[in-house]
């Protein structure tokens, strides 16, 4: 691999106004096939969720990587798949962005069990300081810079103040949840619906719902990529904890194993006792 022999300063703002055409496209790539691949599991993955991989997730990826590279062209890449363009960022530097063409390829995506993304996002330092995320089923798409706020736009309109709905009981969970979360959630009247991480970390973003709690349950801590969208979150003013009842934490490599996200502090309580009762 080519190695950085300097790091250039990157703007998070430019990050995102150069990728937002590039995710539009990637969305548009996924959606278009969706219903028309395979799953081709890669080898070597621990489960069936992290080997799922379709022709799909490789070109979105590539929709994503020929744009940064051409603006981006030093920052260190942390890719899903391995894709050709892959090799021609650098292994090291304090700049890097994070990619996942199609977060929840298995569930969500193949066996359209809930909406699936597109994320990318850029960690200096690591920390996030810029995220995108496209939910290409739902035709949204939102983006955040560091204390800039958080937007969304729909398919055919421009990017507006992104705002959190409390209307509703629809809490979007994670895909394996522990057993008792869901039953205690709808004992307390809410309704559970299923979706990829990503989503998930923009619960209250997304028309119609109302919170989101997400549990890494075959690794020790939720995943970088799994981090993209917590910025989203935090950015459009929403309530972000992990399973202790702290904040989620910014630093990607801060153990967390769960991400709780709401707007309203009834509904963060009572996902947090969900959460408090499966594990007790």
């Amino acid at each position: 691999m080519t190695q950085a022999k300097s790091e250039p300063s990157y703007s998070p703002r430019e990050f995102v106004r150069i990728l937002s055409p590039a995710i539009r496209q990637a969305a548009a790539i996924a959606r278009a096939l969706e219903g028309r691949v395979v799953n081709r599991p890669k080898s070597g993955e621990a489960t069936q969720v992290k080997a799922a991989m379709t022709i799909a997730d490789s070109a979105a990826q590539e929709a994503l990587l020929v744009p940064l590279l051409e603006h981006f062209p030093a920052v260190r890449l942390e890719a899903e798949e391995d894709t050709p363009t892959v090799c021609q960022f650098p292994s090291t530097g304090d700049t890097r962005v994070v990619i996942d063409p199609i977060d929840g390829t298995l569930h969500a995506y193949l066996e359209a069990g809930g909406p699936y993304a597109v994320m990318i996002g850029l960690a200096i330092r690591n920390r996030y300081e810029a995220a995108l995320i496209a939910l290409p089923r739902e035709g949204l798409f939102f983006d955040a810079v560091r204390g800039e706020g958080a937007r969304i736009a729909r398919e055919l309109g421009a990017p507006e103040p992104a705002t959190m709905g409390r209307s509703g009981r629809r809490v979007l969970v994670s895909h394996e949840l522990p057993e008792g979360v869901r039953e205690h959630l709808e004992a307390l009247g809410y309704e559970t619906l299923e979706g990829c991480g990503g989503a998930v970390a923009l619960a209250p973003l997304i028309p119609g719902i109302r919170a989101g709690l997400r549990i890494a349950r075959t690794a020790p801590s939720i995943s970088i990529r799994g981090r993209i969208g917590a910025l989203i979150a935090e950015e459009a003013g929403a309530l972000l904890r992990c399973e202790t009842g702290e904040p989620f934490p910014r630093p990607l490599g801060a153990p967390a194993r769960a991400l709780i996200v709401a707007s309203d502090p009834d509904d963060l309580r009572a996902l947090q006792d969900a959460l408090g009762a499966a594990a007790g």
